[in-house]
């Protein structure tokens, strides 16, 4: 059973940084998919960032791109970490980020293809 939980959001001020964490545990395979969607307040939850599970591909939401940088540790004791590096951070990025595995990724990155999601961890970018 794959269980995720996200950790690293909070509070910063417009043009901060954040780094959140995903600690993913239990049975994976080298051709899933992981990555960062995220929600604001109304909002459908949007696509942030992804990665092949070996880290040679990566895509970002344009919005993102250049700002945020997605990584991932090997397993320690079965429990991988993947990473979401966040910089130049503005109001517009308020949100609960979740962090995704995607089973094949090959079949798209969008929220449907998600099959497990972590609860989310708020990351608030004040004015």
């Amino acid at each position: 059973q794959v269980q995720l939980v996200e950790s690293g959001g909070g509070l910063v001020q417009a043009g901060g940084s954040l780094r959140l964490s995903c600690a993913a545990s239990g049975r994976f395979f080298n051709t899933y998919g992981l990555g960062w969607f995220r929600q604001a307040p109304g909002k459908e939850r949007e696509f942030v960032a992804a990665m092949s599970w070996s880290g040679g591909s990566t895509y970002y939401a344009d919005s993102v791109k250049g700002r945020f940088t997605l990584s991932r540790d090997n397993a320690k004791n079965t429990v991988y970490l993947q990473y979401l590096q966040m910089n130049s951070l503005n109001p517009e990025d308020t949100a609960v980020y979740y962090c995704a595995v995607y089973r094949d990724p090959g079949s798209g990155l969008a929220a449907r293809a998600v099959d497990y999601w972590g609860k989310g961890t708020l990351v608030t970018v004040s004015s």
